[in-house]
C-alpha cells in the first residue's frame, strides 16, 4: 500500500558531505548488500562492476569484505565512493543509499528521520528550529499492518512540554519526567556503570568514556537548545517506534539517559556535537544495546 511520508522541517536540507566527513560511513561498518543489489553486482561482467563483485563476502549475508583500517574497498583516497565516481547512486546497495536515514510507520502513514550517528546530521539536528514540525515530503510503500499503538499523541504532548521555551529548561525536563513517571536518573549510578561496561562498542575507548561520565540535572545555559533539539530527535526516533505505552515508557527513559550523557561528555570536555555523534552512533546504532538500556526502564518502578 501507499502511505503518506513525513519528516521534521529540517530534514529536506541535509546533503551528504561526502570527503570532506571526518567520521566516514565507510569505515569501520561492516556494509551488508541487500539480495537485490547482491544479484546486480553478480551480474556486472566489465568494468568497475568486476571490482565490486570481487568485492563482496558471498556468505549468507554478503557484505563488503573491508581492507586495511576497516575501510569499504570502495572508498578511495579522496574520500570518494568508487561506485557512485563510477557507475553513479543508482548502482548503491541499499544501506548506503538510504544511510543515515530511519523510518518508522504511524498511524497516518511512515515517517523518516537522519540518524546522529552521522556526523553531518547531528550538525543539522542540533542547529535547526523545526522538530515539532512535521511535514509530508512525498509517498512510501509499506505493508498493509495495524498500528496496535499510537504513538503520536503521547509524541506531540512531550514535544509541546520541551518547545516552552519560556520555561527554563530543567522545568521542562522534570515535567516530561512527571508525566510518564521515568527519569534518566531512575538508574543507579552503580548499576548504570555495570551496564555501560557490559555495552558492546565500536571504538572501546568510548566505554570508559560512558563509565566515567557524572550524569546529574544540571545544564549549562549555552548547551539547552543543543540538547532540546537533542532529546526530541531520541523521541521521535525511538518513543515513535513503541508497540505499547510501557515500550514507550522505556523508550523515553532511553531518550532522557542518551540526553543526559550528551550533557555530561560536553561539559566533560567533548565537543557537543561530537558527543551527540558518540552517544548515537555507541548506543543506538546497536540494537542489542539499545534494547538493554530500555530493559532498566522496564523495570524502574519495581526496582524502586
Amino acid at each position: 500500500m501507499t502511505v503518506k511520508l513525513c519528516a521534521p522541517a529540517y530534514y529536506k536540507n541535509f546533503k551528504c558531505i561526502a570527503d570532506r566527513c571526518v567520521h566516514s560511513c565507510c569505515i569501520g561498518w561492516e556494509i551488508d548488500v541487500d539480495c537485490h543489489t547482491a544479484a546486480k553486482y553478480a551480474s556486472l561482467t566489465e568494468g568497475y562492476g568486476v571490482e565490486i563483485a570481487k568485492s563482496i563476502e558471498w556468505s549468507e549475508t554478503p557484505h563488503f569484505r573491508l581492507c586495511e583500517n576497516d575501510r569499504c574497498p570502495h572508498l578511495d583516497e579522496r574520500g570518494l565512493c568508487r561506485i557512485i565516481t563510477e557507475l553513479g547512486e543508482d548502482c548503491l546497495c541499499h544501506i548506503c543509499r538510504e544511510h543515515p536515514r530511519f523510518y518508522n510507520d504511524t498511524s497516518y502513514g511512515r515517517e523518516v528521520g537522519l540518524g546522529m550517528a552521522c556526523e553531518e546530521a547531528a550538525r543539522l539536528i542540533l542547529s535547526s528550529d523545526g522538530y515539532d514540525s512535521i511535514e509530508a515530503i512525498g509517498e512510501a510503500d509499506r505493508e498493509e499492518e495495524e498500528i496496535w499503538f499510537d504513538a503520536i499523541p503521547h509524541r506531540r504532548r512531550i514535544f509541546s512540554l520541551l518547545s516552552s521555551r519560556e520555561i527554563p529548561y530543567s522545568e521542562r525536563l522534570s515535567a516530561i519526567c512527571r508525566a510518564y513517571g521515568v527519569s534518566a536518573l531512575d538508574i543507579s549510578d552503580e548499576v548504570r556503570r555495570e551496564l555501560f561496561a557490559s555495552l558492546e562498542y565500536l571504538d572501546d575507548g568510548h566505554r570508559e568514556l560512558f563509565i566515567s561520565a557524572e550524569l546529574d540535572n544540571n545544564t549549562s545555559a549555552d548547551m539547552e537548545l543543543s540538547l532540546e533539539r537533542a532529546l526530541a530527535y531520541f523521541i521521535y526516533r525511538h518513543c515513535t517506534a513503541a508497540f505499547d505505552e510501557e515500550d514507550f515508557r522505556a523508550a523515553l527513559g532511553f531518550s532522557l539517559l542518551c540526553e543526559r550523557l550528551i550533557c555530561s561528555l560536553a561539559v566533560g570536555g567533548t565537543d557537543l556535537f561530537e558527543a551527540a555523534r558518540i552517544v548515537s552512533e555507541e548506543l543506538e546504532y546497536s540494537e542489542e544495546n539499545t534494547e538493554r538500556i530500555k530493559d532498566e526502564f522496564y523495570y524502574t518502578e519495581q526496582r524502586t
